[in-house]
């Protein structure tokens, strides 16, 4: 899957709420009321990404985990980001 353009990049992030591209990455953070819902909501993101077979890099700061996805193979941005962030999101929502 290639690299989508940053015509393309912006007209995906315009259907997303509250990510954004910074570099090559799709970014957002989420916040939470205290650690372990954060927890939770990272280990069912990693089984999402484990069945996708496309990982994000994510980081914990006690209650704010932040996701940070590209397709490092191929540079950039694809479809692959944009479909993950979505299911991310609806993760997010049914935790919330």
């Amino acid at each position: 899957m290639a690299a989508l353009s940053s015509e393309a990049i912006q007209h995906g992030l315009a259907k997303m709420h509250g990510w954004s591209y910074q570099g090559k990455d799709l970014h957002k953070k989420f916040t939470f009321k205290s650690f372990l819902p954060g927890i939770e909501f990272v280990n069912k993101i990693a089984q999402a990404a484990e069945s996708a077979g496309h990982h994000p890099d994510i980081t914990i700061n006690y209650n704010v985990v932040g996701i940070s996805l590209s397709t490092h193979s191929e540079g950039g941005i694809t479809g692959k980001d944009f479909d993950l962030a979505a299911r991310i999101d609806q993760i997010h929502s049914s935790l919330t």
